[in-house]
C-alpha cells in the first residue's frame, strides 16, 4: 500500500488531502499474529509512487476500488496490477504506483501469523502476490463484499479483526522448534548463527532450511539479512554512530557489505534511507 505515515494518520505536507489513512493495533488475542489493520484512501486525482523495503511484513490487501501497481526489485509495467491479494516475503524493495482511486484495507501478518492464517506453505506467496480467492479460497469475496458495504472504517477494522481472529482460532499452530528459531533470530538482530539454530534443534542446516521455507517462505539465512538490515535502518535514523559502528554493531562484515546489502533489500545506499 502506498506511502504510510508513522503514526497511520492523516498525511502532512505536500501529501496532505490527497489520501487518507488509518491504524489500528489489534486486541491481545492477535498479538504476535497481526501488526496492525491499515485502511487507505485516496481523495483527489494524481499518481502516488511508493518504495517499501524488505520487511518481515505479509500482507493482505482487500481492495474496493483501483488496482496498485506493483514491482518486486523494479518499476512495475503495464501488466503489473493487483487489487486484492496477498504478498509473501521478499528480500528487495518493492515499487508500488496507484492513481488517485485506490481504497483498501490492509492486514499486516507477522510471517508465523500469516503461516497459521492461510493455512497454506509461505514458500507460496514469497517474492510474489497471490489474488485474494487464492488465498482465502470460498471466503474471500464475501469478506470483500461484507467489507465494501460497510458503513465506515471502524465498522470495516472490526470485520476485519473478527475474521482473522475466528480464522486463526481454527487453524494450528506453528511447530514450536521454528517459533523458537524464528524469535531468536529476531531477538538477535539477526546474528544468530544457522548452524547454531540447527545444532541446538538437532536438526540439519537443509532440514531447518525447508522447515523454514514452509513456515516463513524464506530460508533462516535470507531472514537473518532481512532483521540485520531493518535493525541498521533503525539504528541510523537514531542517531546510533558512524556507520561504520552499526556495520559493527548489526554484525556485517564491514560497512561495504553494509551497503551492500542496502542496496540489494532497498535498492539505495545507506545514506538515502537515513534521512527519510
Amino acid at each position: 500500500m502506498p506511502a504510510q505515515t508513522e503514526d497511520g494518520n492523516r498525511p502532512t505536507g505536500p501529501d496532505l488531502g490527497r489520501f487518507e489513512m488509518a491504524r489500528r493495533v489489534p486486541g491481545p488475542s492477535l498479538r504476535g499474529m497481526v501488526s496492525d489493520i491499515c485502511s487507505y484512501r485516496e481523495t483527489m486525482p494524481g499518481r502516488f509512487r511508493n518504495v517499501e523495503y524488505a520487511s518481515l511484513t505479509v500482507p493482505l490487501v482487500i481492495s474496493f476500488a483501483e488496482p496498485f501497481a506493483i514491482g518486486l526489485g523494479r518499476n512495475p509495467g503495464d501488466n503489473d496490477r493487483f487489487a486484492s491479494f496477498a504478498a509473501g516475503l521478499y528480500a528487495g524493495p518493492v515499487v508500488i504506483e496507484s492513481f488517485g482511486g485506490a481504497c483498501c484495507v490492509q492486514i499486516n501478518f507477522t510471517p508465523l501469523g500469516a503461516r497459521r492464517f492461510f493455512g497454506q506453505p509461505m514458500s507460496e506467496l514469497t517474492d510474489r502476490m497471490v489474488g485474494l480467492d487464492d488465498v482465502l479460497g470460498v471466503e474471500g469475496t464475501p469478506l470483500r463484499e461484507k467489507l465494501g458495504n460497510a458503513e465506515d472504517w471502524s465498522s470495516r477494522f472490526d470485520m476485519a479483526e473478527a475474521f482473522v481472529a475466528a480464522r486463526l482460532a481454527e487453524a494450528r499452530e506453528p511447530p514450536a522448534e521454528i517459533t523458537w528459531a524464528y524469535d531468536r533470530i529476531v531477538v538477535s538482530g539477526g546474528r544468530f548463527r544457522v548452524s547454531s539454530l540447527a545444532g541446538r534443534l538437532g536438526w540439519s542446516r537443509k532440514h531447518l532450511s525447508a522447515k523454514f521455507s514452509d513456515a516463513i517462505g524464506v530460508g533462516p539465512k535470507t531472514l537473518s539479512r532481512i532483521v540485520r538490515f531493518n535493525r541498521a535502518l533503525g539504528l541510523s535514523r537514531q542517531d546510533k554512530g558512524d556507520w561504520a559502528d552499526i556495520a559493527a554493531d548489526c554484525g556485517y562484515a564491514d560497512q561495504s557489505h553494509l551497503v551492500r546489502e542496502f542496496r540489494d533489500l532497498a535498492g539505495q545506499t545507506p545514506t538515502a534511507l537515513a534521512v527519510r
